[in-house]
């Protein structure tokens, strides 16, 4: 009985060793193992790259705020329309729609030197010594810090060479843009900018024809609308030789088919004869 009584001690003492020892390992294994990372944001662009862009999330569990294309990153749906947008503001043509109707995603913020245009250098005072001077014409002149923002500033890509970068933008309050009177106008509503020379586009953009928007189907429902700058790149607007104001996106897959159905010349037929 002693014997056995030994043994058992023993045995168990062994085991107790073994389970510490394993115990021991799994925790160094794990502190070994890397940390988990985070899941990647995925970005989609609404119109062009680089211009208006969203990160999905969820609204809540579940319910995403925008899907996006997994071939080109453009953004497909949206779970909610409204989200992140501000009021437009007030616009001319558009006084029957009801207040807080028409609203923008707001691009100000996306610009990360704009708060600083017109404090440090652009501000219209300078020194005493040596105040600011506007320049007697239009010609381009070697500006290195221009020239670091914006590579085609001697070469702009916007109205053939009739105009400069003082047509668009404010004289002294270079953080906002200039409309016909010599007004400033928000970063955020380009289109009072771009109607002084595109006045057709302007009034198609705010009948619907031109453009984009999303939001309620009825005429004075509640929509976001994409403004200019939203599509159209403002300094590369003839987009090189093209000479268009869009760069093309590799199109989507047409949908597959139902099952039996060889071709799709059905759409060609209106589905109500008249």
């Amino acid at each position: 009985m002693k014997k056995l009584a030994f043994h058992t001690m023993i045995l168990a003492f062994c085991c107790g060793m073994m389970t510490s020892a394993l115990a021991q390992e799994q925790k160094a294994a794990a502190a070994q193992a890397p940390a988990a990372q985070p899941p990647q944001e995925t970005v989609c662009f609404e119109s062009r790259k680089g211009a208006s862009e969203v990160t999905k999330r969820d609204l809540q569990p579940g319910w995403p705020n925008v899907k996006c294309s997994p071939k080109t990153g453009a953004a497909l749906w949206y779970g909610d329309p409204y989200d992140g947008t501000v009021p437009m503001g007030k616009m001319p043509g558009l006084e029957k729609i009801p207040e807080g109707h028409a609203v923008v995603k707001p691009r100000s913020e996306k610009l990360a030197i704009l708060p600083m245009c017109a404090t440090a250098c652009h501000n219209g005072v300078g020194p005493a010594f040596n105040p600011p001077k506007l320049p007697k014409d239009k010609k381009p002149i070697p500006i290195p810090t221009m020239e670091g923002l914006l590579p085609d500033a001697k070469d702009l890509q916007h109205g053939r060479g009739r105009i400069w970068c003082l047509d668009c933008h404010h004289t002294t309050k270079r953080n906002m843009l200039v409309d016909n009177y010599g007004d400033p106008v928000s970063i955020d509503q380009p289109q009072l900018l771009c109607g002084k020379c595109h006045g057709d586009k302007m009034r198609d953009w705010r009948d619907g024809i031109h453009g984009k928007r999303i939001g309620e189907f009825a005429s004075t429902g509640k929509k976001r609308w994409f403004t200019c700058t939203e599509c159209h790149n403002p300094h590369n607007v003839q987009d090189g030789a093209r000479n268009k104001g869009f760069v093309q996106i590799a199109p989507e897959a047409p949908p597959q088919l139902p099952k039996g159905m060889k071709d799709a010349k059905y759409e060609r037929v209106h589905g109500i004869a008249h």
